[in-house]
């Protein structure tokens, strides 16, 4: 498995997913097609739309159960994954992701600053927190909320690119160092960059070309 880990894999996750052994994953921390066609043209940022990510809600519900199932299957025991999800389709994920982990929080992610929209207008994401087990979270003070306030990312290179403080809380919580972190799919590539810093391993890829090229640039400068 050395061979997968530290550099940003252009591999689709059903395929970066088969090459992992059973059991050898002490983390996932990852943010999947959400199923909302999110694609644009403006003055500001255009980007193409994603795989996966224009299904009707049974094929992207048949998809993501393949995907959890394997996520199941690689995690060790007592191990926990993190999932971004936004609020319309968090009640199906949901149910996909409780047949095969514990479910233990929704954590919510507040940007700090709201977006675009005419009626009452976004301002967080959703995060679920499950477990395989009965992990234990590396706190390092007591009564820590379930609302995460850090501000969203600025000068970004993927249109869904998360701030790197968001991806590290959980590597920070849920792992130590040289664990090894899953994310199939890393976009711009937050979670590697996070894992590096706080002296973990990752297993990481994306489809995309493009971006696996921006992640992998993104390491040689951290």
């Amino acid at each position: 498995m050395d061979e997968l880990k530290n550099v940003v894999l252009n591999l689709p996750a059903e395929e970066l997913l088969k090459k992992i052994p059973d059991q050898s994953i002490d983390l996932v921390v990852t943010d999947p097609p959400y199923n909302m066609d999110y694609s644009g043209r403006g003055k500001v940022n255009s980007f193409d739309g994603f795989l996966n990510d224009n299904l009707t809600p049974e094929e992207h519900t048949e998809w993501f159960d393949g995907i959890l199932q394997e996520f199941y299957r690689v995690l060790k025991e007592d191990t926990a994954v993190y999932i971004f999800i936004d609020f319309r389709n968090y009640a199906r994920m949901f149910d996909i992701v409780k047949k095969y982990f514990t479910i233990k929080n929704c954590i919510v992610w507040d940007k700090c600053s709201i977006g675009m929209g005419q009626s009452y207008r976004f301002q967080h994401e959703f995060i679920i927190y499950a477990i395989k087990g009965k992990p234990k979270l590396n706190f390092v003070k007591r009564n820590v909320s379930d609302v995460w306030h850090i501000k969203r990312a600025s000068g970004y290179k993927h249109p869904t690119q998360k701030p790197l403080d968001i991806m590290m809380l959980p590597i920070e919580y849920s792992s130590k160092e040289e664990d090894v972190v899953l994310d199939p799919f890393v976009g711009s590539g937050t979670v590697a960059v996070a894992c590096k810093a706080l002296n973990r391993n990752f297993i990481c890829s994306d489809v995309s070309k493009e971006y696996c090229d921006l992640s992998n640039e993104r390491l040689c400068h951290q």
